[in-house]
């Protein structure tokens, strides 16, 4: 027998309908179990030991919420589990999945976050069907490692990497990764992994030793907020974003989004110009990090050149998710009051891959 711990979050999958409102139940997330044993799709050799350390909708996902999850995780004996499993909203899936394949890079058993698009009752759900697939995937694949199992419109169970999972979609409820590459998926209740030089190959996964995080403790795990994401488009107006003087309401860090080919606006007329905004920010000791970008190496728009020259910092091959997961955890962990603080923080998020965060062939790991 092989024991598996699930952990509740609350979320859609763990939500009950009551007319037109969908909420989170006390007995919605303990729904799922039921519903697992009394299917088809039961594994007999598997034991579910539950715990849940929150209860809410994942659209109201807070940093403190984050640090309550990652003092759970911790706190478990990995030693007597084949893996875990988190139930989770769909909203901020993504971002949860890359904030703790950062906190949990070097996790010896499969951490699993899956999700519904409908409470359970409903017959459009697929928050069962997911349940069940995250269970197959740890008990054939056995990879360490934080990986999200979803299915996608063609009720096909998908496999995704933690940090390289992006935002579920409005209005198709799926979600995308880079490339549209997935880890893989799970067939016939077997996982198969997608070929391909940008995926690890399941001995790099086992054999990872350093997870390039400094070590982190429960009681004093900080996760930094004061991150502004900026999405662009045209007239974004910049004077709206003008922060106090001697840190007053100052951010630690602007992550300015970027057009698909990696530009933004980079004309000198203001209020709209992004290259005076960077110069701004510069001032004030406010850095500005552009994501995402596909190659910093390769040919890019003059637009993009002038915003790098402006002083804006380049984060390649991640996504935007991952990105700004990763800034707020490296403000938490590296940050300070000092000037080191934004090279020790820069260093981090644009250094070593964590998690094959990067897109890029996995021959280092």
């Amino acid at each position: 027998m092989k024991r598996l711990l699930i952990v509740f979050t609350g979320g859609t999958i763990g939500s009950r309908s009551a007319g037109r409102e969908i909420q989170v139940n006390e007995s919605g997330s303990y729904a799922l179990l039921d519903a697992y044993q009394a299917s088809g799709l039961k594994r007999d050799e598997v034991v579910l030991d539950t715990i849940q350390p929150l209860n809410i909708l994942s659209e109201n996902m807070t940093p403190n919420h984050w640090s309550t999850l990652a003092a759970t995780l911790k706190g478990a004996d990995w030693r007597s589990y084949a893996g875990i499993i988190v139930t989770h909203g769909s909203d901020t899936l993504a971002y949860s999945a890359a904030m703790f394949s950062y906190l949990f890079a070097d996790i010896t058993i499969p951490l699993v976050f899956t999700a519904s698009n409908y409470p359970l009752e409903d017959e459009r759900s697929n928050g069962l069907a997911n349940f069940s697939h995250s269970i197959d995937f740890i008990l054939d694949g056995e990879l360490p490692g934080v990986f999200v199992v979803y299915a996608n419109d063609k009720s096909e169970p998908i496999v995704y990497l933690g940090t390289r999972i992006t935002q579920c979609e409005s209005f198709t409820d799926q979600f995308r990764c880079p490339y549209d590459l997935p880890y893989g998926k799970v067939v016939n209740r077997k996982f198969v992994r997608l070929a391909h030089d940008h995926n690890p190959t399941p001995e790099q996964l086992r054999g990872r030793k350093d997870s390039g995080l400094a070590e982190w403790q429960s009681e004093s795990l900080a996760i930094d907020s004061s991150i502004v994401y900026v999405k662009p488009y045209p007239g974004l107006n910049y004077s709206y974003y003008r922060f106090g003087e001697g840190g007053e309401r100052r951010p630690k860090a602007i992550l300015h989004d970027l057009h698909h080919s990696g530009t933004a606006c980079a004309v000198d007329e203001e209020p709209y110009s992004l290259t005076r905004f960077i110069e701004a920010c510069q001032a004030q000791q406010i850095d500005v990090y552009l994501c995402p970008i596909k190659d910093n190496s390769d040919s890019m728009y003059s637009s993009s050149l002038k915003l790098i020259e402006a002083g804006a910092i380049v984060i390649e091959k991640l996504s935007v998710e991952a990105a700004l997961t990763k800034l707020m955890l490296g403000w938490g962990l590296y940050g300070g009051s000092d000037d080191d603080a934004r090279e020790s923080v820069k260093s981090f998020v644009t250094g070593a891959s964590i998690f094959y965060e990067r897109n890029e062939a996995c021959d280092v790991h």
